[in-house]
């Protein structure tokens, strides 16, 4: 079949879904990527990827521009031919459900976060609401990846129960993120988050926790680990984070293309963020067997056994992460390490990436009737 994949960004597909392209791929699918154009397009292309370059603008709340993508992703589809259309990310799973719909061909939204129109409420909320309602209102299927997101989408009636299948986030590849030894006991503790510098990471919580750490612990290290200043509307410029560093509070380790080396030398990966989908750094920092502090929100939680793979904080709230943090510094080194080791179990039982590739796999079938 020809598979078409469409996300916001083409890093995405490569990052956080390329078992699942490589899986298709093998199956004798030919796969097409439609998203923005970025650095990650040579890598698509070199697994076997068609790549198409889309036009759209991420952060945007523009009605028109909406309604462009919206005809654009309806163009594009007619002149692809698809058998089937996987989506990601938010506007591609609106617009472009309903673009699919205009031309026939059988789609699958993944709803990978709710994004900041759900954490605004009010007005934004109610509009976002009665697009998802009449996007996805009859698609067979719509993959969640995680319960409360997948709760909250049937309590306001956005789908129904037999559309809704849940998925452990976009999976894990166990073996290329295998456990690690925890650094020497005798090395200062270091605080690691991985993410976007966006204020709905809770990326400000973080970095006032670590205020809060260091005038009681001096030598612990905090490190921050992701893209400032990006295409967001709560993104975190790069003056504020430069100002942390001259600050001393943080180190910032600027981006990278493999998190590894990073997740390796921490003591504890941290995500104070205010919703997730599924968190891919903490899959990963568990799957590498480090302990885990995040906010008790939607997506977080299904990733930390509180007490067990880590600690949960409370949201938008600097003195409870801090307090979690100072759990964490109170525990001995067998006590992190076992810690790390029940994430890494959990990982293993719960989000291996064959998991989501067989889900897929099910779901195309399903819908392209056996072929």
């Amino acid at each position: 079949m020809h598979i078409l994949m469409t996300v916001n960004a083409a890093w995405n597909i490569w990052n956080f879904r390329r078992p699942l392209v490589e899986a298709l791929s093998a199956d004798g699918h030919q796969i097409t990527v439609l998203a923005p154009p970025d650095d990650s397009v040579a890598d698509l292309e070199r697994i076997g990827c068609r790549f198409r370059p889309l036009e759209m603008s991420v952060k945007g709340l523009n009605p028109i521009e909406d309604l462009k993508l919206q005809r654009r992703l309806k163009r594009i589809f007619r002149e692809e031919q698809p058998d089937a259309i996987l989506s990601f990310t938010i506007k591609n799973n609106i617009f472009g459900a309903l673009a699919a719909r205009a031309v026939g061909v059988p789609f699958v939204p993944n709803v990978t976060g709710l994004g900041t129109a759900f954490l605004s409420g009010g007005l934004l909320q109610t509009v976002a609401e009665q697009l998802y309602r009449r996007a996805f209102g009859k698609l067979p299927i719509v993959f969640f990846q995680n319960e409360d997101d997948r709760d909250l989408f049937l309590d306001r009636k956005l789908v129904r129960a037999d559309q809704a299948r849940l998925l452990p986030g976009s999976g894990i590849d166990l073996v290329r993120f295998a456990a690690a030894e925890m650094p020497s006991a005798d090395a200062p503790p270091v605080f690691l988050m991985i993410a976007r510098l966006l204020r709905d990471k809770g990326v400000m919580e973080f970095v006032e926790a670590a205020r809060l750490i260091k005038a009681r612990h001096p030598s612990t290290r905090f490190q921050l680990l992701g893209a400032a200043g990006s295409e967001n509307r709560s993104a975190i410029d790069t003056t504020t984070v430069e100002g942390w560093v001259a600050e001393g509070v943080v180190e910032y380790l600027g981006t990278t293309n493999d998190v590894r080396p990073a997740i390796a030398a921490a003591s504890c990966v941290v995500l104070p963020s205010y919703r997730e989908g599924a968190p891919r750094t903490l899959i990963e920092a568990a799957a590498m067997a480090r302990p885990l502090i995040a906010t008790d929100v939607p997506g977080c939680r299904a990733v930390v056994d509180t007490g067990v793979s880590g600690f949960l904080c409370e949201v938008r709230n600097a003195d409870s992460l801090a307090m979690a943090m100072g759990r964490f510094l109170a525990l001995s080194p067998d006590a992190r390490t076992a810690m790390g080791q029940a994430g890494r179990a959990k990982m293993e039982r719960e989000f291996d990436q064959g998991l989501v590739v067989a889900a897929y796999r099910e779901a195309l079938l399903t819908l392209t009737g056996n072929r």
